[in-house]
């Protein structure tokens, strides 16, 4: 343990001379604050009513309280060496197996849902733990495996066995939604590790697979495909809230209804300040709007991956990676939902959507791909010197 925190301590008084991206953190804090103003927008006709119109910031209070927690979390972990986190993703894989699992003993519902657990007054959702736990497992993994990851045995069985110790758990709790996202990061960082092509096509069959049977055996799951492919046969039951979204979409028009002057926010769209927010958007900024909150996204994106691609080792590489994906296939997700691209999932909109765990953990994990961004002119400076 000395080792470790001597190490540590080294790598921090490393990190202190190096500057950490600057664009990379603007376009970070750049969505945060658009998604808190657009939060209070779409929430506010809600928090009114659950106050007795009393209040119109409730939820955004809540929400700019996790969003600070986040970002002392950003600034504690963009001066971590990423090492550390490599040293310990064993203790952080068991620990969110275990939190997974008191889920199904003590966990707490809210909306219907049962995945919420309570520890010494606070309660977050285990799952998005589990999805760092995930990430930072499948990157010590990768360096660990090397060449060796084009083999069936490493490049399948391996990542695939660490997977499965996450989503069985996920599973019995009914998580779809994490179950599907966590999936979907995975193979992105076994592709990116090396992993041949007809192994993940054989374990996207797999996996599909499931899904089928998933849907079939949970009758929730089957109505919401029911309901995506036909929500005009059921307008005012399962599709309900697809049609509401499609609606807000529809009347933002190209510049939209101007800001906070949404109507679908009062009570007509559910869940309109946190998995449907991009609807309130697309009706209030307009199309306009829209497609420059898109671009926010995707610039954000690129340039996580950027110091991906960048970073001084295989690890960070990874790392880096494996956080600007789940955003990205989060995002893209949630954007093909409100959209009815695709059918509902149950996954928020990063930065945007409702909710101080996932909120916190977003910015924390910002906060280590700003850490691995100090390194990005190393590799570069070697090859001077040589």
């Amino acid at each position: 343990m000395e080792r470790t925190l001597s190490h540590a301590k080294a790598g921090s008084d490393e990190l202190r001379n190096k500057s950490v991206d600057p664009i990379f953190l603007i376009l970070v804090l750049a969505t945060l604050a658009m998604g808190l103003i657009m939060l209070y927008s779409a929430s506010s006709a809600q928090s009114e009513f659950d106050s007795g119109y009393t209040e119109s910031t409730r939820y955004l209070k809540k929400q700019a309280i996790c969003a600070g927690i986040g970002l002392a979390a950003m600034v504690f972990t963009s001066r971590i060496p990423v090492q550390l986190w490599k040293r310990f993703s064993g203790a952080i894989y068991v620990i969110s197996i275990v939190l997974l699992l008191l889920v199904l003993v003590m966990g707490q519902s809210v909306n219907g849902a049962t995945r919420w657990i309570s520890i010494g007054g606070i309660r977050f959702q285990p799952s998005e733990i589990a999805k760092f736990a995930m990430i930072v497992l499948f990157a010590r993994l990768s360096e660990a495996f090397g060449t060796q990851v084009e083999q069936f045995r490493y490049g399948i069985v391996g990542y695939g066995a660490a997977l499965m110790g996450l989503l069985i758990p996920l599973a019995l709790e009914k998580h779809l939604s994490a179950i599907l996202l966590m999936g979907m990061v995975a193979v992105t960082m076994m592709f990116i590790s090396g992993t041949k092509m007809r192994f993940l096509a054989m374990g996207a069959a797999a996996a599909g697979v499931f899904v089928v049977v998933y849907i079939t055996l949970m009758g929730y799951a089957g109505d919401r495909v029911s309901a995506w492919i036909h929500p005009e046969a059921d307008p005012s039951d399962t599709g309900y809230q697809i049609l509401q979204s499609l609606y807000a979409i529809g009347s933002g028009g190209v510049f939209g209804l101007g800001l906070g002057k949404s109507r679908q926010k009062y009570l007509y769209l559910p869940f309109q300040y946190n998995d449907y927010i991009f609807a309130i958007v697309c009706e209030e900024l307009g199309l306009v709007g829209a497609v420059g909150i898109m671009v926010l996204f995707a610039a954000l994106i690129l340039r996580g991956y950027w110091i991906a691609l960048h970073a001084r080792d295989r690890f960070s590489t990874m790392l880096a990676a494996g956080l600007t994906s789940l955003i990205a296939i989060q995002t893209v997700l949630n954007l093909g939902v409100v959209t009815n691209i695709l059918p509902s999932t149950g996954i928020s909109l990063p930065f945007f959507s409702y909710g101080g765990t996932a909120l916190a953990m977003n910015l924390g994990e910002m906060g280590m791909i700003l850490s691995i961004s100090r390194h990005r002119f190393d590799a570069r400076k070697q090859e001077e010197e040589i």
